[in-house]
């Protein structure tokens, strides 16, 4: 793989609940030699405030509760909001460090915006394929699967568009969309770092 170590590139991964975009980032990052940061940026989070990562991790991206949150002199007292923000901070310390990086999630589709070189990907997939992959994934019926898949997926859409001008899921708010149950994982990760290689000549 032709990847230009030398120049700067943060690949943003939105997904649908059930389209693989978790594995596709994974993949990716392995296949480019690069850092993925996901869930893990808990971790350096709790060492920073010096608090039991277990503490917050109920919290990553998951919407606040608007009706029990308020903002006061700046600070608010959500604790979805702070750890999002807290999340924010550290991925665009790491932008303004020079470093390259895959991230999942984390509105990281518009957290770069005049910051660093980032290209946003968002991975959806079709409903019957999705649906059949976290049957299979978490061992549920059909019908637990496709209520599993809405409930993320709104969770998703309300914490994203929470902190975000763009909207979640819309193919504009992207610079690239891809429908992984038409390609599968191995080729949809070929594809992009193949689409990444030549962008960062």
């Amino acid at each position: 793989m032709n990847f230009n170590m030398d120049k700067q590139l943060i690949i943003c991964i939105g997904r649908e609940y059930g389209s693989g975009g978790h594995e596709i980032g994974e993949k990716l990052a392995k296949k480019l030699d690069l850092p993925l940061y996901d869930r893990n940026l808990l971790d350096e989070v709790a060492a920073t405030k010096n608090v039991d990562v277990n503490e917050i991790s109920a919290y990553d991206e998951k919407p606040r509760n608007f009706l029990f949150s308020r903002t006061v002199r700046g600070y608010n007292n959500s604790p979805e909001q702070n750890v999002a923000e807290m999340q924010f901070a550290l991925l665009k310390s790491k932008a303004a460090d020079g470093d390259s990086f895959v991230i999942v999630g984390r509105c990281s589709d518009e957290l770069f915006e005049g910051l660093a070189p980032y290209l946003s990907i968002f991975i959806h997939g079709d409903e019957e394929a999705r649906i059949e992959r976290i049957m299979k994934v978490r061992n549920l019926d059909r019908k637990k699967a496709k209520q599993a898949i809405e409930r993320h997926d709104r969770k998703r859409r309300q914490y994203h568009n929470n902190f975000c001008q763009k909207k979640w899921g819309e193919s504009k708010s992207y610079h690239l969309c891809i429908n992984s149950s038409r390609l599968g994982i191995d080729a949809c990760v070929d594809l992009l770092a193949d689409y990444i290689s030549k962008l960062n000549k």
